[in-house]
């Protein structure tokens, strides 16, 4: 365990799943942890430490992460069945919201969405880019609105997208939930 002192100035750093975040303060880092994004193997780094450590080797942590004990691990994903011929599976179509994996008999739970596929299509039709934006598909949203504003082709890609997604082409969300129709 390491233990140095901490300061009230925004000098906390994490590693989560999108890189290094910070400069955050210790109450921020608290909070982080309560929220469960900061896990005993998250790799943080504050001043005065000479390198960074998993957040449970850091002693000024441990209370934080003593108060923490009710959040349960969350369970492993399914393991998908081994195929001995891997030329029967179905091709990934193009765009990861067209393809649902293969459920081999297991009962299917997906969860529901909040977004509305219907707003959703109305909305790339009138905007270019605002649909997928608000499905959750934020850089093919930008996208078509940068080639919508630059060269006027995001225009018509934008158009055809708002069809796909008011004809039900899009099942899911930018994060994986089933879409409300």
């Amino acid at each position: 365990m390491l233990t140095f002192q901490g300061s009230a100035v925004a000098d906390w750093y994490y590693i989560g799943h999108y890189g290094q975040l910070g400069p955050l303060t210790r109450e921020q880092i608290d909070e982080l942890i309560d929220g469960g994004v900061i896990a005993n193997d998250t790799f943080v780094w504050s001043t005065g430490m000479p390198e960074w450590l998993p957040a449970a080797r850091v002693t000024d942590l441990e209370s934080s992460f003593s108060a923490n004990q009710s959040y349960a691990t969350p369970p492993p994903p399914p393991m998908m069945p081994r195929i001995s011929n891997p030329s029967t599976m179905p091709a990934k179509p193009y765009g990861s919201e067209l393809y649902a994996p293969p459920t081999f008999g297991m009962a299917s739970s997906t969860i529901r969405s909040d977004r509305n596929r219907a707003l959703a299509g109305v909305l790339q039709l009138i905007i270019p880019g605002i649909g997928r934006i608000y499905l959750g598909y934020a850089a093919y949203g930008v996208l078509q609105l940068f080639f919508s504003l630059c060269f006027g082709i995001g225009y018509i890609w934008s158009i055809i997208d708002g069809i796909i997604i008011l004809t039900g082409g899009v099942k899911l969300d930018g994060y994986g939930r089933q879409l409300a129709d």
